[in-house]
Parts: structure tokens; sequence; C-alpha cells
């Protein structure tokens, strides 16, 4: 075989190759770029948004943590990475950060409302029960919120504790109890019943020289300050 034949298969094979090579980096640069897409902006977005609108560029979504922010609504997307714009292979998972709500709330107005009812608000507005006081009154009844502290409205930092004022009802009058020694237990009786006092118990015990049906022992004593719940008991000779 000349040499001048040998020459020329050797430079078309080189440029054979020379050509493949190039073809072939042509070829992966349109696979690579065609398998790359750009990261959409899901800022603001809910995370089924966001996985919707990722589906459609063959990516996928995953939720890292939630915190708190006081410019985007709970469970709305703050941060994502890739940032906006990045282009990244198809396939990839887009890793995001939640809103948990602001940091700041507002105090719901818990006046003439229940305890329960107004534990159930603090709660769900994400504050905290802080110092109860109790206080009779007849404005409201027994068990309900008569004031608040922070005021109902007042913006505060989450998990800040409210002072609740509750109502115990009003204030039962007081009587001084009066000396019930030696006299008749039938009238006894039907005073202190007409009066709407409560006669517990009454013991009927023998006592010489004293007629059957007389008031011999009671409690609370004569001068005891009592309100009409508190509960008498007498002792009657037979």
């Amino acid at each position: 075989m000349s040499k001048n034949l040998l020459y020329d298969i050797a430079f078309y094979s080189i440029l054979f190759l020379v050509v493949f090579f190039l073809s072939a980096v042509a070829v992966s640069q349109v696979i690579l770029k065609s398998e790359a897409v750009t990261v959409p902006d899901l800022t603001g977005k809910t995370v089924a948004q966001a996985r919707t609108e990722l589906a459609k560029k063959d990516l996928s979504v995953a939720q890292r943590r939630s915190e708190f922010n006081d410019r985007w609504e709970k469970g709305l997307i703050v941060r994502q990475d890739p940032a906006p714009g990045s282009r990244i292979r198809v396939t990839k998972v887009v890793q995001i950060i939640t809103s948990a709500g602001s940091e700041e709330v507002s105090v719901p107005d818990l006046q003439s409302k229940s305890l329960d009812d107004s534990l159930t608000l603090l709660r769900e507005a994400g504050l905290l029960k802080g110092k109860l006081t109790q206080v009779h009154t007849a404005a409201l009844p027994a068990g309900r919120i008569i004031a608040q502290r922070p005021a109902p409205g007042s913006i505060v930092e989450r998990n800040s504790p409210v002072g609740l004022l509750i109502s115990q009802g009003g204030q039962d009058p007081r009587f001084i109890m009066p000396d019930l020694i030696y006299r008749r237990a039938d009238r006894v009786l039907a005073r202190l019943q007409a009066l709407d006092f409560k006669v517990a118990d009454i013991r009927y015990v023998y006592y010489p020289g004293l007629a059957a049906g007389i008031v011999v022992k009671q409690d609370p004593p004569n001068g005891f300050r009592i309100q009409k719940r508190n509960r008498i008991s007498l002792e009657v000779s037979r």
C-alpha cells in the first residue's frame, strides 16, 4: 500500500473522530439543556399551589420547616431553595419554608364570656392565660369575665399572657346569728325557714328539768356572722 493512501486513511480517520466528537458534544449540550428547567417563584403560594406548578416542570417540592413571618399568612411559602430563576435539572427537589403566622397577634374580646370559652379563644389566638382574679359583683353571673388586660384589640407578641378578672356573682348579705337558747324550737324553725335559712340538723336530747321542745344548743353560736347558705344545727330538749 502506498504512503499516500496510508496518509489519506489516517487523515480521514482523524477527521471522522473530530467530527464525531464535536457532534457528540453538541448533542449532549442539547440534551442537557433540554433537561434543565427554570425554577418558578413560589413565594406567597400555598404548598398545594407550589406542588402543582412544579409538577408541570417535572420538579417536586419538600417542606423544610415553618417559621413566624409578619408578611405572609400562615401556610404560605416565605422562602425557597433553589431561588426563583435558578436553572436546575428536572426531577430535582425544591425546598420550601412556610409561614407559621405573625409573631404579633390581636387580643380577642373576652368580656362577658365564660372562663372556658375565654381560654379557648386565647389558645386559638396564640396567647396564654395570665393571672386570674375573682371578685363579687352583681353585674355578671359567676364565672363570667368582667375585664381583661391587655384590652381587646391590643397588638401583642404571640404567647403573651392575658390577665382576667372573673365574677363570683353577687355577694350574699351577712346576718348576725341571734340567741336561740331556751326558745321554743317550733317557733325558731318556722322563723328560720321563713327567712330562707337552712337548718341542717336537729338533735333531740334529754335535758333534766326542761320541758320538751326547747332549744338547748345552737351552731353557729349567738353573735356569729352568717349568710343564708350557711347550715344551722340545733339541739332540742325532749
